[in-house]
């Protein structure tokens, strides 16, 4: 998968969150509020092709994290940005 092209992570008031810039025919009404660890995954793997096994094997090496639970968080945040259209699979 990768992530679609337009979209963003932008700081805003110390918040960080995806946007689409210039997409017209998204109708984007809600912004995606990043956590720090998020953020992280989203700059490692911007422009990229990857999976949630990669985004697994970034956050092990980066955080004091087992293998099971990084691919588990590393699936749910990718289903949950697949599915709001942010990345594309």
């Amino acid at each position: 998968m990768r992530i679609k092209e337009g979209f963003v992570l932008r700081d805003v008031c110390g918040e960080k969150v995806v946007m689409g810039e210039g997409l017209k025919t998204i109708n984007f009404s809600k912004m995606i509020h990043f956590n720090d660890t998020a953020a992280y995954l989203w700059n490692e793997l911007q422009g990229k092709e990857f999976d949630v096994n990669m985004m697994a094997e970034l956050l092990c090496g980066k955080y004091e994290v087992g293998k099971e639970l990084a691919l588990a968080d590393s699936q749910s945040l990718a289903d949950k940005l697949i599915e709001a259209g942010v990345f594309e699979a």
